[in-house]
């Protein structure tokens, strides 16, 4: 059974969460707190977590960034509140997914479904180094590390699933749709921002100006590219 690590202070909520979750197959944990998130996070090693943003103790962007370096699992981020700074700064700090409260447990359900699917392809692919930008940047699968021009950059997880997939079809260009599909497993909604805002982040931590990126191209109407 895959285990969920649901973090989040509202007791009724995680009740009803935990009991749906485990008639679909799930073994959940329940924290109400965030002070022993993370030593929790690193005891029982979760195949995904759902975090809450607003807690007692530790606010949950606080632990994201902190068990993000050390947690190779999918982080499903929640909030009540409707605004594009906390979906960004989420997003930012290493969380995969993001859905606002009130939930529908059968959503929810969707989304966990798609980020351990996403995991699951990911662990299954065999191509352990890619290099492109003719071999100034070099992704190391196996250790999920990436440098350019011999400089070694610092991914988030999700950050570097992103680059991976597009370097796999590096010359070609590849559509946002194509690319939600094969990060989140779930179909395109075109005012979804999370992969323009990756996409915005990789460009910052690889120095590639996106006035004029020389790295992950923009083109027009029709996807990104990576530099062959």
């Amino acid at each position: 059974m895959q285990k969920i690590l649901l973090i989040d202070d509202d007791r009724e909520l995680t009740s009803l969460i935990s009991q749906f979750l485990a008639q679909n197959g799930f073994l959940v944990e329940v924290l109400n707190d965030g002070r022993q998130a993370a030593e929790h996070v690193f005891k029982i090693q979760p195949d995904l977590i759902i975090l809450d943003l607003m807690l007692p103790g530790t606010d949950g962007l606080s632990i994201c960034r902190e068990i993000r370096p050390h947690f190779s699992g999918a982080i499903i981020m929640l909030t009540a509140l409707v605004d594009d700074i906390d979906e960004v700064t989420g997003l930012e700090v290493g969380a995969d997914d993001y859905l606002c409260k009130p939930l529908k447990p059968r959503v929810l359900l969707a989304h966990i479904r798609a980020q351990l699917r996403r995991q699951s392809s990911l662990q299954e692919q065999h191509k352990d180094l890619r290099v492109v930008c003719d071999g100034s940047l070099q992704l190391d699968w196996r250790n999920r590390t990436v440098s350019y021009l011999n400089e070694e950059v610092i991914l988030s997880s999700a950050e570097f699933e992103l680059l991976w997939v597009l370097a796999q079809s590096a010359g070609s260009i590849i559509s946002r749709d194509s690319l939600h599909r094969k990060i989140f497993n779930l179909e395109y909604d075109a005012m979804d921002r999370s992969i323009d805002l990756r996409i915005s982040r990789l460009r910052k931590k690889l120095g590639d100006d996106p006035k004029q990126p020389q790295v992950i191209k923009t083109i027009r109407n029709k996807g990104y590219l990576i530099a062959d």
